[in-house]
Protein backbone atom coordinates (compact mmCIF):
# COMPACT_ATOMS: atom_id res chain seq x y z
CA UNK A 1 0.00 0.00 0.00
CA UNK A 2 1.35 3.41 -0.98
CA UNK A 3 1.58 6.28 1.46
CA UNK A 4 -0.65 9.23 0.61
CA UNK A 5 1.14 12.43 -0.40
CA UNK A 6 0.85 15.29 2.10
CA UNK A 7 -1.67 17.18 -0.05
CA UNK A 8 -4.15 14.28 0.13
CA UNK A 9 -3.83 13.52 3.85
CA UNK A 10 -6.35 14.69 6.42
CA UNK A 11 -5.26 17.83 8.24
CA UNK A 12 -5.07 17.41 11.99
CA UNK A 13 -4.90 19.72 14.96
CA UNK A 14 -3.37 18.85 18.31
CA UNK A 15 -4.95 20.00 21.55
CA UNK A 16 -2.66 20.24 24.57
CA UNK A 17 -4.63 19.77 27.78
CA UNK A 18 -4.33 19.25 31.48
CA UNK A 19 -6.68 17.12 33.52
CA UNK A 20 -7.52 18.61 36.90
CA UNK A 21 -8.73 15.88 39.22
CA UNK A 22 -10.31 16.05 42.64
CA UNK A 23 -7.77 15.55 45.43
CA UNK A 24 -4.90 15.49 42.89
CA UNK A 25 -5.57 11.84 42.05
CA UNK A 26 -4.03 10.37 38.92
CA UNK A 27 -6.25 9.08 36.12
CA UNK A 28 -5.05 6.25 33.92
CA UNK A 29 -4.86 6.50 30.15
CA UNK A 30 -7.39 3.71 29.58
CA UNK A 31 -9.95 5.30 31.89
CA UNK A 32 -9.60 8.64 30.09
CA UNK A 33 -9.89 7.06 26.63
CA UNK A 34 -13.04 5.23 27.66
CA UNK A 35 -14.58 8.45 28.99
CA UNK A 36 -13.63 10.51 25.91
CA UNK A 37 -15.21 8.01 23.53
CA UNK A 38 -18.29 7.72 25.72
CA UNK A 39 -18.74 11.51 25.84
CA UNK A 40 -18.10 11.80 22.12
CA UNK A 41 -20.68 9.16 21.29
CA UNK A 42 -23.33 10.68 23.51
CA UNK A 43 -22.73 14.30 22.42
CA UNK A 44 -22.01 13.89 18.70
CA UNK A 45 -23.35 10.45 17.87
CA UNK A 46 -21.52 7.81 15.87
CA UNK A 47 -21.25 9.83 12.67
CA UNK A 48 -20.05 12.99 14.41
CA UNK A 49 -17.51 11.03 16.44
CA UNK A 50 -16.04 9.44 13.35
CA UNK A 51 -15.85 12.80 11.57
CA UNK A 52 -13.99 14.38 14.49
CA UNK A 53 -11.43 11.56 14.48
CA UNK A 54 -10.50 12.15 18.12
CA UNK A 55 -7.39 10.31 19.25
CA UNK A 56 -5.57 10.50 22.57
CA UNK A 57 -2.04 10.92 21.29
CA UNK A 58 -0.13 11.16 24.55
CA UNK A 59 -1.10 11.24 28.22
CA UNK A 60 1.12 11.27 31.27
CA UNK A 61 0.94 12.86 34.71
CA UNK A 62 -2.55 14.31 34.02
CA UNK A 63 -1.32 16.21 30.95
CA UNK A 64 -1.60 15.18 27.36
CA UNK A 65 -2.20 15.79 23.68
CA UNK A 66 -5.33 14.91 21.72
CA UNK A 67 -5.43 14.93 17.94
CA UNK A 68 -8.55 15.70 15.93
CA UNK A 69 -9.63 16.72 12.45
CA UNK A 70 -8.86 20.34 11.55
CA UNK A 71 -12.48 21.21 10.78
CA UNK A 72 -13.83 19.74 14.04
CA UNK A 73 -11.74 21.43 16.73
CA UNK A 74 -14.74 23.14 18.32
CA UNK A 75 -16.69 19.86 18.54
CA UNK A 76 -13.66 18.17 20.12
CA UNK A 77 -13.38 20.95 22.69
CA UNK A 78 -17.10 20.54 23.43
CA UNK A 79 -16.61 16.81 24.01
CA UNK A 80 -13.75 17.50 26.42
CA UNK A 81 -15.86 20.09 28.24
CA UNK A 82 -18.63 17.56 28.89
CA UNK A 83 -16.32 15.17 30.76
CA UNK A 84 -16.94 15.75 34.45
CA UNK A 85 -15.93 12.46 36.06
CA UNK A 86 -13.71 9.50 35.32
CA UNK A 87 -14.29 6.29 37.30
CA UNK A 88 -16.11 8.19 40.04
CA UNK A 89 -13.40 10.86 40.35
CA UNK A 90 -14.52 14.41 39.59
CA UNK A 91 -12.35 15.90 36.85
CA UNK A 92 -12.09 18.94 34.64
CA UNK A 93 -10.24 19.00 31.32
CA UNK A 94 -8.60 22.35 30.63
CA UNK A 95 -7.45 22.84 27.02
CA UNK A 96 -4.20 24.78 27.12
CA UNK A 97 -3.95 25.42 23.39
CA UNK A 98 -4.25 24.14 19.83
CA UNK A 99 -1.40 23.60 17.40
CA UNK A 100 -0.82 22.17 13.93
CA UNK A 101 1.97 19.83 15.05
CA UNK A 102 2.59 17.65 18.07
CA UNK A 103 5.97 19.23 18.63
CA UNK A 104 4.47 22.72 18.55
CA UNK A 105 1.77 21.78 21.04
CA UNK A 106 4.26 20.29 23.48
CA UNK A 107 6.78 23.11 23.19
CA UNK A 108 4.23 25.92 23.54
CA UNK A 109 1.80 24.54 26.06
CA UNK A 110 3.44 21.63 27.87
CA UNK A 111 6.86 23.09 28.62
CA UNK A 112 8.86 20.84 30.90
CA UNK A 113 6.56 17.81 30.51
CA UNK A 114 8.16 14.80 28.85
CA UNK A 115 5.09 13.60 26.95
CA UNK A 116 6.55 13.74 23.45
CA UNK A 117 10.29 13.93 23.12
CA UNK A 118 11.54 13.88 19.50
CA UNK A 119 14.97 12.66 20.55
CA UNK A 120 13.42 9.53 22.07
CA UNK A 121 11.26 9.00 18.99
CA UNK A 122 14.12 9.41 16.48
CA UNK A 123 14.53 5.63 16.08
CA UNK A 124 11.06 5.46 14.48
CA UNK A 125 12.13 7.43 11.40
CA UNK A 126 15.26 5.35 10.79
Amino acid sequence: MKILPPTMRENKRYLAFELIAEENSLVSRDELIREIFSASGSLLGDLGSSECNIWLFAFDDNKGVISCDRDHVSQTRAVLATITNVKGKRVLIHVLGVSGTVLGATKKYLEGVGIFNPEEQSHINE
